[in-house]
């Protein structure tokens, strides 16, 4: 579904600090991953490269077998990606149900109840939520579209336990229910034991880590 393939990756500003040394990997629908690894070792850059927002300096990122510039980021980004921020990313001004329709053409208020939003928050402007709350309405978002890939930066990293678990299951069954490719970068050892399978970014390399 999703690959990355002899990928590297440096910074621009610091030629010489290499993130990522000819990597390759694949993603699948239907499979929960979590990315782990230490800080600044390039877990949200990997995010980043398969969501189209940064280009990679050598190898090619691929979506359906197709390098995705071929029809450019733009289309990649409308199409075939879905993306949670940590910080959600909701535009202030817009109610609940206003932040979930940016999203696409999914039944906004069917979602918000699937990810436990009920309706007395749907005309709520969405700052008047918890951080709980409003995750929740950022992973709405993401599955009114169409996408098949859904991509996500720590999106239990400001949560409380138990709304942290709540958003793991959602992640859960947006993999395995709903047949998409989800893809979590995240610094929660409970989160990432959670996945189906889990990679880890150290020196430039990736790994697959035996469960």
């Amino acid at each position: 579904m999703l690959e990355v393939k002899n990928v590297s990756y440096a910074y621009k500003t610091k030629k010489d600090k290499t993130i990522l040394n000819n990597v390759s990997a694949t993603f699948e629908e239907g499979i929960f991953y979590t990315i782990v690894g230490p800080s600044g070792a390039g877990k949200t850059t990997l995010l980043s490269l398969l969501a189209g927002l940064d280009t990679v300096v050598k190898g090619t990122v691929l979506c359906n077998g197709e390098d995705i510039t071929k029809k450019g980021l733009n289309y990649h980004r409308k199409h075939n990606i879905s993306l949670v921020f940590q910080n959600y990313n909701l535009i202030d001004y817009l109610t609940t149900v206003e932040n979930v329709k940016l999203g696409g053409s999914g039944n906004a208020e069917k979602l918000l109840e699937e990810v436990g939003i009920g309706k007395e928050y749907w005309q709520r402007n969405v700052l008047q939520l918890s951080g709980g709350q409003q995750q929740r309405v950022a992973i709405a978002r993401a599955l009114a579209s169409d996408a098949h890939v859904l991509l996500a930066d720590e999106p239990t990293g400001n949560l409380d336990e138990t709304t942290a678990d709540e958003i793991i299951a959602l992640l859960k069954k947006t993999a395995h229910e709903l047949g998409k490719c989800v893809v979590v970068v995240t610094h929660s050892k409970h989160l990432a034991e959670e996945a189906d399978e889990i990679l880890e970014i150290k020196n430039g390399a990736i790994s697959f880590l035996s469960e």
